[in-house]
């Protein structure tokens, strides 16, 4: 065989190598806020004072997933945001409880996804329903409408999730209040509700197409 030749056929080996190679392995990158003894103890109270749950541990078993947006438009700050234990600035939400907001995952505008708190572990993101609630918070507001990336992390992140556990339901935030007439709520304030938009009407009808065969159960009717 002549150079050329051989020249030739690395080419189109490398070339094929490239184009047959698979699709980008869906991954989850660790970045863990602080979960200390002082979290801990707020997330049981939360527990308690909010949803009348008598707990020795801050877990949650997981039936559905809540899809919010930041409102903040990076992951550093919001990061720094949520690591925190306690609460500050929030006069509507420190009544309730001095316990900080958070989510168990974050993702970004690229569709890179950030995991804060295990799976399992409590987080206060949606009234009436954290403690049968994973969190996932977008990088993004109604001014910064979320990305086709994000769309598709959201999509693989919660199919990843519903292989792990029983996932009955996936919701925007905006649409929790739905489910004050149902048996899943528990918050014991019926004065201590927040008004949400995120993440819109247009994202959850783009994203419930894409798990349609999940045959996930839908939204209550208000």
């Amino acid at each position: 065989m002549n150079r050329s030749f051989l020249n030739i056929l690395a080419l189109l080996l490398g070339v094929c190598l490239f184009s047959c190679s698979p699709k980008a392995t869906f991954r989850i990158i660790d970045k863990p806020i602080t979960w200390n003894a002082e979290r801990e103890k707020l997330s049981i109270q939360y527990l308690k004072d909010r949803h009348g749950l008598d707990k020795t541990t801050a877990t949650i078993e997981p039936k559905m997933v809540v899809v919010h947006w930041t409102a903040i438009n990076n992951i550093e700050v919001t990061f720094d945001v949520f690591n925190p234990p306690t609460l500050g600035g929030r006069a509507d939400l420190t009544g309730a409880s001095n316990l900080n907001v958070s989510s168990q995952f974050l993702i970004d505008r690229d569709g890179t996804v950030f995991r804060l708190l295990p799976d399992t572990t409590f987080a206060r993101h949606v009234i009436g329903l954290n403690y049968l609630a994973i969190g996932i918070e977008n990088i993004g507001s109604d001014d910064m409408p979320l990305t086709k990336a994000q769309l598709t992390a959201n999509e693989k992140l919660i199919r990843f999730l519903k292989r792990k556990y029983p996932i009955e339901y996936v919701i925007g935030h905006h649409e929790y209040q739905n489910f004050q007439k149902t048996d899943l709520w528990k918050e014991k304030d019926p004065n201590y509700r927040t008004v949400k938009s995120d993440p819109g009407d247009k994202f959850m009808n783009q994203l419930r197409k894409k798990l349609a065969d999940l045959n996930l159960k839908p939204v209550p009717k208000p």
